[in-house]
């Protein structure tokens, strides 16, 4: 079971995006969509759905976040992927080429797919809901990296700190490793020497990218892209809170945000199926129990879904 899972926050295109990022990716389907009734968003829909096998939740719930290029999703085209065809990398500079061209619509261009020094075909873009992606050409012979990988950007007063907070979560987390680091050299101001321009790092089997940047940019961590972290009991609801949670008024729902301004929901593992079930009058007891919650408290949450 897939332990973290990124959530993206919509105004009133959860359902739209979700169908819209599965035609274009391979093994990649929506697994379900229920509907949340009187939340103070009002009817919010909450979508679940798979990309290239991995699970993302996506939510309809008013325009109070937007995306922005701090979170983004690198999609690795790893020839090895494609090691079936006759010509594995030119499979997947095409299939890179025609998610690109998709994303592109109505999409802004952040770096142009192009060659780089650090892959022979990289871009980053912004696609029509204002999601970014960094799609890439991997090198078979690095490391194998999942097909898509959340990478976190550390702007503004957080530059410069992706070092530390890397090593906070790799604290945090149980089943977590480091992966491959690249450090800024001398002469590439305004990026300090020695901060991270490049590393990647796994928690719970999920793996993530990092970097920072110096630059001037007008955005930084914000709701509108979280992580779900499903718990099997209250203990661990309960640690990985007192651990993560750094901004008290952050607190409500589930939600909390850490010191690094990233946000993540510490969710009850039963909580899923109690969302999904069939009785309407169960979800809705369920909807506002936890409405009132700051931290989820699984008995009171299972005594709403029994009508105790």
């Amino acid at each position: 079971m897939q332990k973290i899972t990124p959530h993206l926050w919509f105004d009133k295109e959860a359902k739209e995006a979700a169908k819209f990022y599965t035609s274009i990716f391979p093994d990649s389907t929506v697994t379900n969509i229920t509907t949340l009734h009187n939340t103070p968003s009002g009817d919010s829909d909450v979508v679940s759905f798979e990309l290239w096998g991995q699970k993302f939740m996506a939510i309809s719930a008013g325009p109070l976040f937007k995306f922005n290029p701090s979170v983004s999703f690198m999609v690795n085209f790893d020839p090895l992927l494609f090691d079936r065809s006759s010509s594995p990398e030119k499979e997947a500079r095409e299939k890179i080429d025609k998610v690109w061209e998709k994303l592109s619509e109505g999409g802004t261009v952040l770096m142009p797919m192009d060659q780089y020094p650090f892959s022979k075909r990289y871009g980053w873009i912004q696609d029509k809901y204002g999601l970014s992606w960094q799609l890439i050409l991997t090198n078979p012979e690095g490391d194998p990296r999942p097909p898509i990988v959340s990478s976190l950007m550390f702007v503004g007063d957080k530059a410069g700190r992706a070092e530390e907070a890397i090593n906070f979560y790799l604290s945090v987390f149980k089943d977590s490793k480091m992966g491959l680091v690249y450090r800024y050299g001398p002469n590439q101001e305004p990026d300090k020497e020695g901060t991270i321009m490049f590393a990647d790092f796994m928690l719970e089997n999920y793996w993530f990218a990092a970097m920072d940047s110096a630059h001037e940019h007008n955005f930084a961590f914000n709701e509108a892209i979280s992580f779900m972290v499903s718990c099997d009991t209250q203990k661990e609801i309960d640690d990985y809170w007192e651990k993560l949670s750094a901004v008290p008024e952050a607190e409500q729902c589930g939600w909390l945000k850490d010191k690094y301004g990233l946000s993540w929901q510490i969710v009850p593992t039963a909580m899923d199926e109690m969302l999904k079930d069939k009785d309407e009058k169960k979800i809705a007891r369920v909807t506002e129990a936890f409405l009132k919650m700051k931290k989820f408290d699984i008995a009171e949450l299972k005594k709403a879904y029994e009508g105790k």
